[in-house]
Order: structure tokens, then sequence, then C-alpha cells
């Protein structure tokens, strides 16, 4: 779950990490009034959850408040990667003197957290990390001992060669992975981490990624969720229990289990379609699982066909057939459907889906060989 600098910011300053002051507001107005109070030149910030927001023109510095005022009438309502701006961040402007790059992220190669760090700081990371990736240094974090404060000071040493500078970072690297634990964070990021002429170090920026599974740990940290900023069909899906996740392609998944939406989304691109969504029924039974999924995937205008591989063990392949006829009657879908089921309730569920004149292919390569071509793929 993704959440505004804003938030991320009030995180931070929960674990001590120095951030500058600010406010967020919803109207110039109030923006106009938050400079005055803050008393300096200030940043006009848009919260959107995307990033590029400078390059998209959402980042402005306004040296008195009435450009501020006016930074803030051209950004809120403006749209940014398809966000619209609602909320700007108002927050004291930094003399920076260098910029730097800081995260701390999962590696699931190594299956630990690995702190990184660049010089390279103010800019995409995605670049550097194409381009230089030498220039990123990482640092692999035992999760049964934690961040060890010679790892701290080494990945300090990487970006500043003053040594109160170092003290700083290392002292902030340890409290960012304090955060980034007690939190359950997939992501903790700063970017830029800047310094200022005395030296002072200093998160000007802060991109905070929370692990949904985790949420019921910090009940608080749910209210944080901004379902204007969410994928309607998503939230869609999680109230009903579905695992949901859009894709680009043109075939539709409807599949029980992960391991085996994985191996449909590998075997429909193996016969040179393109999946358009990961769609998890999970375990259950409930055939309002189903008529749900199809009508999310229905919303979907690129999907030409759609494919139901379903294994039947704890599901039942009976309830899932209830669930598509249903669907059908409902929605009554000008796109083709392939089927799939074996398992529990096999024969059965052969059965009902004659009622709509379906047939269940026999295999899962037949299921999604025929999907793309009835999907006129090939």
């Amino acid at each position: 779950m993704k959440i505004h600098e804003y938030q991320a910011r009030r995180l931070f300053q929960e674990y001590g990490i120095p951030v500058p002051r600010g406010e967020v507001a919803t109207k110039a107005k109030d923006v106009e009034d938050i400079a005055r109070r803050l008393g300096r030149a200030v940043m006009v910030k848009a919260q959107v959850h995307v990033g590029g927001r400078g390059k998209a023109g959402g980042i402005k510095y306004a040296p008195t408040p009435s450009d501020a005022r006016k930074h803030a009438e051209d950004v809120l309502g403006m749209s940014i990667k398809s966000l619209t701006v609602r909320k700007v961040l108002v927050s004291e402007a930094a003399e920076i003197e260098t910029e730097a790059y800081v995260a701390i992220t999962l590696d699931r190669v190594s299956k630990r957290p690995i702190l990184m760090v660049s010089a390279e700081g103010g800019i995409d990371i995605e670049e550097v990390a194409r381009k230089t990736p030498e220039k990123i240094v990482k640092i692999s974090i035992d999760p049964l001992t934690g961040l060890q404060p010679y790892q701290a000071r080494q990945a300090a040493f990487v970006l500043y060669g003053r040594i109160d500078t170092v003290r700083r970072a290392s002292k902030l690297f340890m409290q960012l992975y304090k955060c980034y634990i007690e939190q359950d964070c997939s992501l903790a990021e700063i970017n830029p981490l800047i310094t200022n002429p005395a030296g002072e170090v200093w998160a000007i920026d802060a991109k905070v990624t929370l692990d949904d599974s985790a949420l019921y740990r910090h009940q608080d940290n749910a209210k944080l969720r901004d379902l204007d900023a969410e994928d309607q069909s998503e939230m869609e899906a999680r109230d009903a229990g579905l695992s949901f996740v859009k894709l680009e392609g043109n075939i539709g998944c409807v599949v029980n289990g992960a391991g085996l939406a994985m191996a449909t989304m590998d075997l429909v691109k193996h016969y040179g379609g393109e999946p358009a969504n990961f769609l998890d029924i999970g375990g259950s039974s409930n055939p309002e699982k189903v008529v749900t999924a199809m009508r999310i995937i229905l919303r979907d205008s690129n999907v030409k066909a759609i494919l139901f591989n379903i294994f039947g063990g704890i599901t039942r392949g009976d309830d899932v057939a209830r669930g598509i006829v249903k669907a059908i009657k409902q929605m009554k879908p000008s796109i083709p459907i392939v089927i799939r089921i074996t398992g529990t309730n096999e024969e059965l569920a052969r059965k009902i889906l004659e009622e709509v004149e379906l047939t269940a292919a026999n295999t899962m390569s037949d299921a999604v060989e025929k999907a793309i071509k009835m999907a006129g793929i090939k």
C-alpha cells in the first residue's frame, strides 16, 4: 500500500529522522497561509502516488507566500500520469549542498532487506540503475541481527567525506531501518537525502510503501489508504476477497491459486497471447466471487477473451460453474469464454456449463490455445 509523501514524513518524524517543517492543503488560499506561518521560502509539492512529479510540473519553488498560492492554483487539479492532484504539501525550502539517494527494501534473491545508497540523488534512480548501476551500493542486512552500526557507517562513507556528516547519516540509516521493520514496510526511500552547508542531513522527500498483508498489525496505517488514488477494480476485488492485478494484455484470466495463476499467465505468453490480469479467486467455492471476477474483467475494453482455469481441490468445480452461468446470464458478455475445470465435482461442473452452451476444455494447454485463437490473436 502506497502512502503520500506527507504521510511518510510523519512516519519518519516518529523515528527521529529530520524532515523540513510542512503542512498539507487542498486549497490555494490555505497554501498561502501555510507559507506565511512557515515564514520562509517553500516548496509546493503535488501529493499523488506516482513518481516524476517534478518533471510533470507538480513540484514548485515559491520564494513568497503569494508565489506559493499561484503555484498551488496551477498544481491543484492537474493530472500527473492520469492521477488528479487533490492535495499539496507545503514544505520549507532547504539550502542544499549535496544530494544523495537512500532506500531500504526487500531483495527477493537473497531474501533479505538491503540498504541501497547512491551519490546520484535527486534524479530517477531507475535511470541510474539502468545506465550506471555501479553507482548504487547495496548492503545486505541479516534479518536476525538487523542493520548493524558498522554497516550504516559503511554506507555513509560511500556518500560523505566529513566525519560529522557520516555520523549523522549513519544514525539516520539506523532510524530508517527501524521504521522499515517496525512499520512492516516493503520500501522506505529518501530521494533526495540532502546535506546543507552546516553538514546537517535532511530527508526532504519521503516515499514509503507498506505491506498490505501486515496492516492488521497497524490499524493506524490502514487509515492512510487513499481510496481516490486506487484502481476501482482492485478495490472491488479486495472487498470481494479476490487477488487482482491489472496488466496490459488481452486475455482475461480467472484462476484459483497464485501458483496456477502464474503458470496460466506463463502459458498464455508461451502461445503468443498477453494476459490482461492476474485474478485469483482463491480456495473459496462461493459463486458470487466468480460473478465479481467476471464483472471486473469485462470492464477492461482490451480483453478479447476470458479464460477460466480451475483446478478443484478445496474449490468445487460445480460452484465455479454456477458462478460462470450466473455471470453470463446477468452480464451477457459479447466476448468468448474458454473454460478448463478439473478436480472436485468436475463432471457436475461440465453439465452445469451446458446450460449456457459452454464445453470445458480437457487440458490447460487446450484451453489457453483456444482462448488465444478465439480472441483473434492467432
